[in-house]
């Protein structure tokens, strides 16, 4: 098994993209926006034939838009939505659809 770990390094295009919505998120924890992310495997560690750990991949974001408005919130969710249903369809009625 692989265990998947974010690296804290916001890149500054990415930092660019939040900082519109720095100050709902602050005032309001628990808010939540969506958003397109692009992510990049930035290093990885593997472990010895005689270690019990997992390998590991750090994977960082690279690219993020935030959804500025109700429609582009909607219209992501429904990708999203899409998007689980095809990964988790695998063998059923709905990979057939």
């Amino acid at each position: 098994m692989i265990t998947t770990k974010f690296d804290s390094k916001v890149l500054a295009d990415v930092e660019k993209a939040i900082r519109p919505h720095a100050k709902a998120l602050f005032d309001d924890l628990g808010t939540h926006v969506m958003a397109i992310v692009e992510l990049t495997s930035v290093e990885r560690t593997e472990q010895g034939p005689d270690e019990e750990k997992d390998d590991t991949v750090k994977v960082r974001i690279v690219d993020l838009e935030i959804a500025g408005d109700d429609i582009a919130d909607e219209r992501l969710r429904q990708q999203m939505n899409d998007l689980h249903r095809r990964r988790t369809s695998a063998g059923t009625l709905d990979s057939v659809a």
